[in-house]
């Protein structure tokens, strides 16, 4: 049945983190919401757990064993942030799978967009660290697999959850293969994604980071998709484009302190939305972060019927200081921003 997918799993609950903010509560919020809307017109499907080879693509062997161990002798703290369970493990397997299944879905025509609600989240894993609530950087394995099972020679990922996603960042930084975009707090964890960062050797100008100030909001944000992501998305042109969705620079999160509201999810991914058909490239969303419960619910659903339906599209915005510093540094590899 091809259409709009919603990836989920029962074992995204026992990820067990206590009072935690990256709580199972998360996933109860999101689809408390969804099922009063009628799921958006989404299709529902259980995620698959992914293989080893899947994560052996982006992590050591001995780093996915090492997660398996911990997880199977009941657990502990990973880092000063990141908590594992003795249900991590098996949710972490299926947080990866569904990211890998919505590239499938995306790839073999089954229609699209997808939407995956699965934790622990990702983008902070590095090959052989977690941190930052993460175990498996889920949208790097899926991008990884998008280029191995399917050939596609350019994937696109914009990250904007508020924190910079160091794990995708560090794993893509030496390669054009995959192009980085992060729109992210800055100062603030874990201190990475100066504008400066901007790829070595061949991945030379394909790490896009655009730092933006605490206070950050509505217009900004928009004005950085807008002006640099979606020109830059024209000129790549990629076969898939990936949405590392964090719902924590939104104005009520408690972890950070950007102004973006519901209509800020909206409005951006329409736009990412509207640049995809362009470029006649499938869209997928993977959950990153998020953490007032109300807020993460309703901006998961507008964005998830913003890309589904192009609902919320914006007006354009003008190029605001943190755009036209982007744009001025990234120029010379990507010359539509001149």
């Amino acid at each position: 049945m091809a259409g709009a997918l919603y990836l989920h799993h029962p074992s995204s609950l026992e990820h067990d983190t206590g009072g935690h903010p990256e709580r199972a509560d998360r996933i109860v919020a999101i689809e408390r919401e969804l099922a009063s809307r009628e799921w958006l017109g989404y299709r529902r499907e259980e995620a698959p757990a992914a293989t080893r080879a899947m994560l052996e693509a982006v992590h050591p062997p001995d780093y996915v064993d090492a997660i398996e161990r911990i997880s199977e002798s009941g657990g502990g703290m990973l880092d000063a942030d990141t908590i594992a369970s003795p249900g991590s493990f098996e949710a972490a397997l299926h947080a990866a799978g569904g990211a890998v299944r919505a590239v499938d879905a995306l790839l073999e025509g089954e229609g699209g967009p997808t939407f995956g609600a699965l934790r622990p989240p990702g983008h902070h894993a590095e090959p052989s660290r977690a941190m930052g609530f993460c175990l498996f950087n889920n949208v790097a394995v899926a991008a990884r697999h998008a280029r191995d099972a399917h050939g596609v020679e350019r994937v696109l990922v914009l990250d904007w959850d508020v924190h910079h996603g160091n794990g995708t960042n560090d794993i893509f930084y030496g390669t054009d293969e995959v192009l980085y975009m992060s729109i992210h707090e800055s100062p603030l964890y874990p201190g990475t994604g100066a504008l400066t960062e901007s790829g070595a050797g061949p991945g030379e100008g394909y790490t896009v980071n655009m730092p933006v100030a605490g206070g950050s909001g509505h217009e900004e944000w928009l004005s950085l998709v807008q002006h640099v992501v979606v020109p830059i998305a024209r000129s790549y042109r990629p076969g898939l484009i990936l949405i590392s969705a964090g719902f924590d620079a939104h104005r009520d999160d408690p972890l950070a302190s950007c102004r973006l509201t519901d209509e800020s999810y909206a409005a951006m991914a329409a736009a990412m939305r509207a640049v995809a058909a362009e470029v006649g490239a499938p869209l997928g969303v993977v959950l990153e972060g998020g953490y007032a419960l109300d807020a993460l619910a309703r901006s998961v659903a507008a964005t998830m019927q913003s890309v589904a339906n192009g609902n919320g599209a914006a007006a354009e915005v003008p190029a605001g200081p943190p755009a036209e510093r982007a744009r001025a540094h990234f120029a010379r590899w990507w010359p539509e921003l001149s």
